[in-house]
């Protein structure tokens, strides 16, 4: 899952800086959901598989495998239409070389801040609310040159996620959240 949120990152970025029609910005974004469903069912299916046998099982060997296939398949199949949509665009992205660039030297800090706040290393917690103050301000330069508010929204929304879930992985805040 943390691959697809930093992929989605990626597309948010990348939608809210070319300038797409309203069939590519629909494909994008269902593509995203839509890879978010697939691992979402796919995880919820391994643990099923999981609660219901402890022993090796040839069949709950293939029901995992067949599950995370499924992924890859529509994780490859993204990945086509993603790079149709470039391709088709490819006059616009050259022609928006320069809004390109700046989006880019923005969106690459807000990137990187998410695939920290998304990794297993342990850190203090001010280090996760200072990679949120970082990623904020990189998402609050996006705006000015923003193609699209729906894809910035998005990359917005996806920062917070990994914030989020950042926090949700230390004990501490478990106990803040029940206390109050």
């Amino acid at each position: 899952m943390k691959i697809h949120v930093v992929g989605a990152v990626l597309v948010g970025l990348v939608g809210s800086t070319i300038p797409l029609g309203l069939a590519e910005k629909v494909s994008l974004i269902f593509c995203v959901l839509l890879m978010f469903f697939s691992e979402i069912l796919n995880t919820s299916l391994e643990a099923l598989v999981d609660l219901h046998t402890e022993d090796f099982r040839e069949l709950a060997k293939t029901t995992k495998d067949t599950a995370a296939a499924s992924v890859l398949v529509l994780a490859i199949g993204t990945v086509v239409i993603f790079a149709s949509i470039v391709v088709y665009n490819w006059s616009s992205i050259v022609a928006s070389a320069w809004t390109i660039v700046r989006q880019g030297l923005v969106g690459a800090p807000l990137t990187l801040a998410v695939v920290v706040l998304l990794g297993a290393r342990p850190r203090p917690s001010w280090v996760d609310d200072l990679l949120l103050t970082i990623a904020a301000v990189c998402w609050a330069l996006l705006w000015p040159a923003t193609v699209s508010w729906v894809f910035t929204t998005l990359t917005g929304m996806l920062v917070v996620l990994a914030w989020r879930a950042a926090k949700q992985r230390r004990p501490d805040w478990h106990q803040r959240e029940r206390a109050g």
